[in-house]
């Protein structure tokens, strides 16, 4: 399993206190005549297309649903291409916010819609249908995402760095201050090396250096992480005690939407991809990775089981807290509408980091496509997050910050060629260094990346 946020936490703690924004010098190109086209790749998902309405179409679709119309769009030339194509779904890609709806409309996210249809018929020719309709601004095609899981990683690439110097040349002396085993202190090495990890090949001080940082704070409830992955085992022995909690559904009424966020019954998050209540899948091959995600950051420490979470807190019920989202059933299966959307939720419920290892095969888009960012419903989704997690519906500060951090795995490629979306404007991308203080063996480099931190080596992982 890849590790690259091991520090996660720490780097967004000091990240925090400077502008996490990257400078978007391209604004998305001229206006032109007919829809823009965007992340147009052969490794689009069949049968699923995303499209931004100009705002006097969104208004029509809006009052064709209010007249009870159910199926369909309400505007004649565009149902006449979604009926061609055996459309079963047309519907508003960020739904109905709630008590959120308010800001959500002044982003201009109720203008995006998402349509499925027969998978048959070739994304670009569904594109090439919908381009000469004139209620239409943008037409995104739909990719389809991985867990960045390093056991499916490529070997190294040939012009991969080498290691150049050590990160750290000094005895860490910090004793480990909780009772979990000595074998999750040995697994953890990112945490604390001290060079004899494995024998020779193991780098004194490659570490995020965490047993000192816990000398200043091992957690603090107030921050609320949203893994967006897997869905997140939120009974689980080691992690349990730190799930975000959504006291409103918790104590309502089964199916209502007691909380007026626009979900009913997400009580620990939600499961964006079968569009229901929070329930962990079981299908695929071992769908564990946003558990373990989960437990890096915050799995409960100073409890005597499991391992120890970067920011699980002492044993004391004040560690960070874990939000789950769901956009995979098993390691592939997630795409841009289930991300976008779960982005969007973790802000409006509390959320202000945005945990992401997951992404895009490098190469699936162009750097000259993706840059045209105000484009994309995900990059709005992430450039929503920033502007607006830890802010109530009305402006006012509830969280720990006023806006949010949105990190991303750089990929597991072993390439310098730049990754989606970690290397989006609105993300930090996270490098993972191994246990030499080297990039590890299947990490993305270059360009593409804005900070590293220690993770995982399929030889000693």
């Amino acid at each position: 399993m890849k590790y690259p946020f091991k520090s996660l936490l720490l780097a967004a703690t000091v990240l925090a206190a400077a502008s996490c924004a990257k400078d978007d010098t391209q604004s998305g190109g001229e206006e032109t005549a007919g829809p823009v086209i965007v992340n147009a790749s052969p490794a689009a998902i069949g049968g699923e297309i995303i499209l931004k309405l100009k705002t006097e179409a969104s208004g029509i679709v809006e009052k064709s649903r209010a007249q009870g119309v159910s199926k369909g769009s309400g505007i004649d030339e565009i149902d006449r291409i979604l009926n061609t194509v055996n459309t079963v779904r047309f519907e508003r890609l960020f739904p109905d916010g709630g008590r959120f709806e308010e800001r959500t409309r002044r982003e201009g996210l109720h203008l995006w819609y998402y349509a499925k249809y027969d998978p048959s018929v070739p994304t670009s020719e569904m594109a090439s249908l919908l381009s000469s309709c004139k209620d239409i601004e943008i037409i995104e095609y739909s990719l389809a995402a991985e867990t960045s899981d390093h056991r499916r990683a490529a070997s190294p690439a040939a012009g991969a760095p080498s290691v150049t110097r050590a990160i750290a040349d000094e005895v860490r002396n910090v004793p480990f201050p909780f009772n979990e085993s000595e074998r999750s202190q040995q697994m953890q090495w990112h945490y604390n090396n001290t060079g004899n990890i494995f024998a020779q090949t193991s780098q004194l001080g490659a570490d995020a250096n965490v047993y000192a940082a816990w000398q200043l704070s091992t957690g603090n409830p107030d921050v609320i992480v949203a893994v967006v992955d897997q869905g997140v085992k939120y009974d689980h022995e080691d992690l349990a005690a730190n799930m975000w909690t959504n006291t409103a559904e918790l104590n309502g009424s089964e199916g209502r939407d007691d909380d007026s966020n626009g979900y009913a019954d997400d009580i620990h998050g939600f499961n964006f991809v079968d569009n229901t209540t929070l329930t962990i899948s079981t299908k695929g091959d071992a769908p564990d990775h946003g558990t373990h995600v989960a437990g890096t950051v915050a799995a409960v420490n100073n409890n005597g089981t499991g391992v120890a979470g970067i920011a699980g807190g002492s044993g004391k019920n004040d560690g960070v807290k874990i939000m789950s989202c769901q956009i995979f059933h098993d390691k592939d299966g997630g795409d841009v509408a289930m991300a976008a959307k779960a982005i969007k939720y973790a802000a409006d419920n509390g959320a202000v980091i945005c945990q992401n290892s997951w992404g895009y095969t490098a190469g699936t888009i162009s750097v000259t496509d993706w840059t045209r960012g105000s484009y994309s419903a995900l990059s709005r989704a992430m450039e929503y997050f920033n502007k607006y997690a830890g802010l109530d519906e009305n402006g006012n500060q509830t969280g720990p910050m006023a806006g949010g951090i949105v990190l991303f795995a750089a990929g597991n490629d072993a390439s310098s060629e730049v990754c989606y979306p970690a290397a989006d404007a609105n993300a930090i991308s996270v490098g993972a260094t191994a246990f030499t203080g080297a990039p590890a063996y299947y990490t993305n480099y270059g360009p593409g990346c804005n900070i590293a931190a220690p993770g995982g080596d399929a030889y000693q992982s």
